[in-house]
């Protein structure tokens, strides 16, 4: 039976290829567009969002005035993506470095990481790494305005919520209008499992996007050459497997799925 879907790749390589800064092909397109102020990246998993937000978070503290980079992750193990990462290595001028004490996804300071949380922004420090959760505690504490300047970044955007009863979505409206906080959101799904939207169309319009999509990062793949989806019949011999447990003395069964 033939498969319900057949896709040819053409292997290009693209998507996991490099650039002379150490660039994969999303990760340039997402750069192009770094001096956006509202940035919504969508883009499968393994395409490399993490890294694309260190290039344009870099940018942004070396050329554009930010002071600040934040960014928000929905748990603490997804934390680990965003470490010490060496990029000059691979061709950009800045690598990527967090102060251990700022990374609230990894740091074992007994402190309330809220009151940490807090420091940073008094602090010298420009990167600093924590929770959804964190992130709309430290808020409860915090006037707008200590946001100025600063760029934060929101991994798996689509926890955020247009209803007002999701405090992330109040906390990022709340940015947009009263700060001059700089904004990244990242996504592999802009869609939530309800009927409420991820942001109200007065706020997304706000948003230079950038879309990579399944099939691009797929298409770009060095040696997928197709891909087929489909559902086939079998059948199955269980009578040695019933004997030897004693189950039964004879018996052939046919299964269809």
């Amino acid at each position: 039976m033939p498969n319900l879907v057949e896709v040819q790749y053409e292997q290009t390589g693209a998507s996991k290829s490099t650039n002379k800064f150490g660039m994969r092909d999303m990760q340039q397109k997402a750069y192009e567009q770094r001096d956006a102020k509202y940035l919504l990246l969508k883009a499968p998993p393994a395409s490399g969002k993490s890294r694309a937000l260190m290039f344009i978070a870099l940018d942004k503290l070396i050329n554009q005035g930010i002071k600040k980079v934040i960014v928000a992750v929905p748990e603490r193990s997804i934390g680990g993506s965003f470490g010490n990462t060496d990029l000059k290595s691979y061709g950009f001028y800045s690598n990527w470095g967090v102060n251990p004490k700022y990374n609230l996804c990894t740091s074992i300071d007994n402190k309330s990481k809220v009151e940490i949380f807090k420091e940073f922004l008094n602090s010298d420090n420009e990167i600093l790494i924590c929770t959804h959760s964190t992130l709309r505690f430290a808020f409860d504490q915090l006037s707008e305005s200590k946001f100025n300047d600063t760029l934060l970044a929101i991994d798996e955007f689509h926890h955020v919520s247009a209803d007002g009863e999701n405090r992330l979505g109040e906390v990022l409206r709340n940015l947009i209008e009263k700060s001059t906080c700089h904004i990244i959101a990242m996504t592999g799904s802009y869609f939530r499992g309800d009927s409420v939207p991820v942001l109200l169309p007065e706020d997304e319009v706000k948003f230079t996007k950038v879309t990579y999509n399944y099939y691009e990062q797929l298409n770009g793949y060095e040696y997928l050459k197709s891909l087929g989806i489909g559902y086939h019949f079998y059948q199955v011999d269980i009578l040695p497997i019933a004997k030897a447990r004693g189950f039964l003395n004879s018996l052939t069964l046919v299964r269809w799925i």
